[in-house]
């Protein structure tokens, strides 16, 4: 039987590469910025992520606000910044009271840092607890949710930088 080109099944897995490969880059941006210990330049991160994704560990107020998808900026104000190889931590002050978040860059839907218009959305995946297969989930179509009250981080939505 002919196939055509282009139709044969990935038997390498080039979409889980790319995808592992762009989390990378996240990482590695991430990284950066923590060695140097600030953002140089006019560089900052939006970051959303799937609040409940397995692994992410944040405040029962902030999962409850944000059911499906969080975005955080990491520009000025943010305390304890880590990176390791399979997750992220950092302290954001929400109404001026600090909180801890630690995410998975398996959870990290999108990624953008407006001062270099350079951006990236990548497949959300959780392992399913009955074969550990992981599962590609969409990212939340309606977006984050209402943003949090007024503090010194903010929760913004991307679709104000996306391009039309």
């Amino acid at each position: 039987m002919d196939r055509a080109p282009g139709s044969a099944k990935d038997h390498i897995g080039y979409h889980a590469l790319t995808q592992a490969a762009m989390r990378g880059v996240v990482r590695a941006a991430m990284d950066k910025a923590v060695k140097l210990g600030h953002l140089p330049g006019e560089h900052h991160f939006y970051v959303t992520f799937r609040t409940r994704a397995q692994g992410v560990q944040m405040a029962d107020w902030l999962k409850d606000k944000f059911p499906d998808e969080m975005t955080i900026v990491i520009q000025h104000q943010y305390e304890a910044f880590e990176v390791h190889d399979e997750r992220f931590e950092i302290v954001l002050r929400f109404g001026g009271n600090p909180e801890h978040m630690r995410v998975p860059f398996i959870a990290v839907s999108r990624f953008f840092d407006p001062s270099t218009n350079f951006g990236v959305q990548i497949d959300t995946m959780d392992v399913k607890p009955t074969d550990g297969t992981p599962e590609v989930l969409p990212a939340s179509k309606n977006g984050p949710a209402a943003p949090p009250p007024p503090s010194e981080a903010t929760v913004v939505s991307l679709d104000a930088f996306r391009r039309k």
